[in-house]
Order: C-alpha cells, then structure tokens, then sequence
C-alpha cells in the first residue's frame, strides 16, 4: 500500500509518544511516518469500532474516519469500551471523537452521522486509504466491500456472534472480495444481531483488537496480511483457527453499487411500511389475554428459543414470515412478539405493509414479560 508521507515529519513530543514503535526496525521513523499520513475509515462505532478506534488512535494513525449514525444506549456500555453512563442518548460518533482527541491530539478527526447508503458510500470511501468495516448487519457488510472494490480500497472485516468472532482482509492487492467469501446472504432471521441474541462482552475487544493489527500491518506494509484467509475465534475454547479461500474473478470486477442492498440481503419487504409498528407493553398483552379479547399471538424467534420458553401463540420465525402470511387471519389484531422487541418491530412492518389493519409489536420482548 503506497502512502505519502513527504513533508511529514514527528515532533518532540510525537517522537516520545511513539519512542516504542521508533525503536523497533520495522517501524521505525519512516513507519511512524507510514502512520502520520494515513487516512482510516472505520464503518460502526460500536463494540468493534471501539477498540479498533482506540488501537489505531493510540499508533498514530493520522486520520481517522468515525462512521455511525447511532447514539449511545444502556445496553451497549456492557461491550462498547470507549462510552460511560454519562455518554448515553449522545451521538456515537461525536463521543467518540471527543474520547480519542483526548487520548490523542496529534492526529485529526472526522465524524460522519448519517446512513452509509449506495448514495454516499463512493464519495465518502474515496478520501481514505484503507477501510475498517465494523458494522453489524450484511446488508452494509455488501455495500461496504463493493464500494471498496470499485475504489480499489483495501477492506479489513471483522464480525461477532455470541461466542465467536471472524476477521479477514478483503481486496488487498487484488486478493479475494467478501464476495468471494459470501456469495450470499443469509436469510432473514437466520443470523440475529448482537440485540438479538446477545454476546459476550469481552468478545468484541478481542476481535476488534486483531482488527485493528491487521490496519497497522496494511498501513506500514509488514508481515502477512489475513488475505484469502479467514481467522476464526472462539472465546469458549480459547481457539483460533483459520481457513483459506479463493478469489472469484467476477467478483473482483464491480463497476457500480447495487441499487438497494437491503433489498439483496432479504430485507426489502420490512423496509416497505409506511410507518414503525405500534408497540404494547408487557402488562397490557396480559391484560388484553385475560380481558377475553381475540388476537393472534405470534412468536418470531427461532425454534430452540421456543423450546426454552413459550407464552403461547403461533411460532412463525422471522426469516420464514414473508412466504407463510397466508397462516394468518386479516381479521384479528396480531400481537408479535421476540427475545428483545427488535425481531417482532420487523415483523410488525412486514405485517402491515401486506395490509393487517391492527399490528403490535411487543416492547422490549419477552424481557419484560
């Protein structure tokens, strides 16, 4: 990876800060320099962009990108290192610059608060070297390596479930494109998010961490980087193992984004309602149960997290909602309900963009009830 770094140079208190990267001979000055004139866009702000963002900060990388749209929330202070209590209902992004400005001042920062689109994502890669993608859905997983693709961006990938963690480096001197990895998503519902199905803690740092590496040794061109190669985690066991894969030459030849990526990955008939589903509490779904009242009760979680716990109704997991409508009935109020709220609110869209007059999402899910 060619990167300028004429006219750059360290000053005193840069060259003590990074006295430990300047003694190793790999690095060295004209690495520190490598660093200083780099552009990093890391894609989430979240439990992986945290750790990413603080290690790269920390080297000295000399501009970092901070891509979320989302704000902080109680839930994510469990894994998402770089926020406190203080920091919640604030935007990720700005919090974030603020924490890394601090642990840093020698390097520059730039928030981007909005929607990674088909739109915006070529203009917005165009001014980085290098793309960290820390995002947790596949939707922007595919967008993200496409957009890298047709830039020529090397893209660095990590992903987390429960347990276990994935890393990889895509598009690096013409090596294999997350497409080549994942020709196709998953269906709907196949793979839940982090607030769906929970996730160690810890786990997101340890990814993050050989993420963020794997940034390091693109920017300063050293050791072998994880391209053609997938590293996988597994925290339960303490495990590591890697496997290889091919590059697929039509993927490596993209000329445009697509023009909905929602929409590839399956989640075009949720993205569809006008409006977000009205939401019932706990206590009022009981208290509509006893009242005698009619209503479907629909359960979208998956089978083993039925087996596990049940209030009843019908078990119609998300990923298989679209293709098995016709088991309803128009007539009655639905009342859908998941682990968290999060899986029952897509459900409640897809219900009421195909015409059912009365659709409530349970709030919050079986965690309230």
């Amino acid at each position: 990876m060619s990167m300028t770094t004429a006219d750059l140079s360290l000053s005193a208190a840069e060259n003590n800060r990074y006295s430990r990267h300047l003694l190793l001979p790999e690095i060295g000055l004209a690495g520190q320099l490598k660093l200083k004139a780099a552009k990093v866009l890391v894609v989430g702000c979240g439990g992986l962009g945290c750790p990413v963002l603080q290690y790269l900060a920390a080297a000295g990388v000399g501009t970092l990108g901070l891509l979320d749209f989302d704000t902080v929330d109680d839930s994510n202070l469990q894994r998402q290192v770089l926020y406190a209590t203080a920091d919640v209902g604030r935007s990720k992004a700005v919090v974030a610059a603020e924490k890394l400005a601090a642990q840093n001042p020698f390097i520059t920062l730039r928030t981007h608060q909005l929607h990674l689109s088909a739109a915006n994502a070529l203009a917005l890669f165009a001014d980085y070297d290098l793309v960290v993608d820390c995002s947790d859905n596949f939707a922007t997983r595919y967008l993200v390596s496409d957009a890298c693709v047709i830039l020529g961006k090397p893209l660095v990938f990590g992903a987390i479930f429960k347990f276990e963690g994935q890393v990889s480096v895509f598009n690096y001197q013409n090596g294999p494109t997350y497409r080549c990895l994942y020709p196709e998503p998953p269906a709907p519902g196949d793979a839940p998010s982090c607030a769906e199905i929970g996730v160690l803690g810890v786990l997101p740092g340890l990814v993050g961490t050989l993420q963020a590496a794997e940034a390091l040794k693109i920017i300063l061109e050293l050791g072998e980087v994880l391209s053609g190669r997938l590293l996988m985690v597994d925290a339960l066991g303490m495990q590591f193992q890697t496997i290889r894969f091919r590059a697929v030459a039509a993927n490596q030849q993209l000329t445009a984004l697509a023009p909905d990526y929602a929409a590839f990955c399956g989640e075009a008939p949720i993205q569809v309602a006008a409006r977000r589903a009205p939401e019932i509490s706990a206590d009022e779904l009981k208290a509509w149960q006893q009242s005698g009242r009619p209503l479907q009760l629909l359960d979208v979680r998956e089978p083993h997290e039925h087996a596990q716990r049940s209030i009843g109704g019908q078990l119609l997991p998300l990923g298989q909602l679209a293709d098995k409508l016709t088991e309803l009935t128009l007539d009655a109020p639905v009342v859908v309900h998941c682990a968290s709220g999060i899986r029952s609110q897509k459900a409640a869209q897809l219900l009421l963009a195909h015409g059912f007059a009365e659709v409530y999402s349970l709030r919050n899910g079986l965690a309230d009830y």
